[in-house]
């Protein structure tokens, strides 16, 4: 079977250019940076190579940029690490939206058994957070907010500008993960300003386990870990040369590559879109219409119009060859409807139907009438009492 990749938001498929500029570093040129001799000094020297890539790709300074295993660490350490630091000042006060990631959400759920104060601000139905929520929470004395720069799930990007403001406007130090959103749209620390950024790897077409977080100078962080002096002090533990290496180039290819493959992803998307639509009435279209990542289009299906088996969707599309998902790939083995849509309004049921569809360099036009297709079949399969032939 000639099976189709759309789950691009779960993981990519590494580079073979990426496997090229870190195949020296898992062979030869094995040292540590650490030591200084020879042979941990051409390591040093590649892994501060790829720190500057990586920090200039987002507007930052190298010595503002720390090497972590990905972004779910990356997360932890902004949120985890700023909140504790912060607490010293007696800020206590930590807030999120019920639409981020777990690796956020959960980090900040957390700091409530430390004492921290975690405000949980609502979003709208595509989506944003609330400014005014945003606003009261963080004039209670908030420490750090932790707020995605687009959305994994539903690909909506986050009107940070207002947000930033208010930020600085209380005192609040804002923290975003940028991780879907790194090499689809251009990112800079100073446009909107944010004071922490978590990348990773992964998500294009970069080696996994490396990510890195970016903090502003001046802000302080408490490291997670104990038992070195590797990047600075902050992460200890050696650092993995060859896959800072892959992940640099994998951010230079996709830097280069970014103007014309967005426009690409987007038209893929705009039609699956409209195809879908013109095959189902009860379809609803998840997150922004005006302003979302051009790759991830993420649909369900109205419950009151057309009740469905959801959890008999990703299957179902599995054994037709189609890979897609439910909604973030940490979550999608769970039964339970995404937090994203319940978060943005969405009924428990028409959200137990969802299907994030994302694209990628593997992709092409010629594949959207077999997916369309297969989600016919699927649909029709997942159908209770009769309702999806009457649609």
């Amino acid at each position: 079977m000639n099976r189709i990749y759309l789950d691009h938001t779960a993981t990519t498929p590494l580079d073979a250019r990426v496997l090229d500029a870190m195949m020296p570093y898992l062979s030869g040129a094995f040292g540590n940076a650490s030591s200084i001799h020879a042979f941990g000094r051409e390591a040093r020297q590649a892994l501060e190579r790829a720190r500057e890539v990586i920090a200039g790709a987002i507007g930052a300074s190298p010595g503002e940029l720390f090497f972590t295993s990905g972004g779910t660490e990356s997360d932890n350490f902004a949120v985890v690490g700023t909140a504790r630091a912060m607490a010293r000042k007696g800020r206590r006060t930590i807030l999120t939206s019920g639409a981020e990631h777990h690796a956020v959400l959960d980090a900040c759920l957390a700091l409530q058994d430390e004492g921290f104060d975690v405000a949980v601000l609502p979003v709208d139905e595509s989506g944003e957070v609330n400014h005014e929520a945003f606003a009261e929470a963080a004039g209670r004395g908030g420490g750090l907010a932790s707020i995605m720069w687009a959305n994994n799930e539903v690909g909506t990007i986050t009107a940070l500008a207002p947000l930033s403001d208010l930020a600085r406007k209380h005192g609040v130090f804002l923290h975003t993960d940028a991780v879907q959103a790194l090499g689809r749209v251009p990112l800079n620390v100073d446009n909107p300003a944010v004071d922490l950024m978590t990348v990773t790897a992964h998500k294009c077409y970069g080696p996994k386990g490396v990510g890195a977080l970016y903090v502003r100078k001046g802000v302080e962080v408490d490291p997670l870990f104990r038992g070195g002096s590797q990047e600075r002090g902050k992460r200890p533990g050696t650092e993995n040369v060859a896959l800072a290496v892959g992940f640099a180039k994998a951010v230079e290819l996709a830097a280069g590559e970014m103007e014309k493959e967005s426009a690409r992803l987007t038209g893929l998307r705009d039609r699956l879109e409209a195809r879908l639509r013109e095959r189902f009435p009860a379809l609803i279209v998840n997150g922004s219409s005006a302003s979302r990542l051009p790759h991830i289009l993420n649909v369900c299906f109205d419950s009151a119009v057309l009740p469905l088996e959801g959890e008999m969707l990703v299957p179902g599309l599995d054994l037709l060859g189609i890979a897609v998902t439910s909604g973030s790939a940490c979550t999608s083995g769970s039964m339970q409807p995404s937090h994203v849509l319940l978060a943005m309004g969405r009924e428990a049921d028409s959200a137990r139907s969802a299907i994030r569809f994302s694209f990628g360099r593997s992709n092409s036009g010629e594949e959207i009438e077999r997916v369309v297709a297969a989600v016919e079949e699927t649909v029709m399969k997942a159908g209770r009492r009769g309702a999806v032939a009457r649609s």
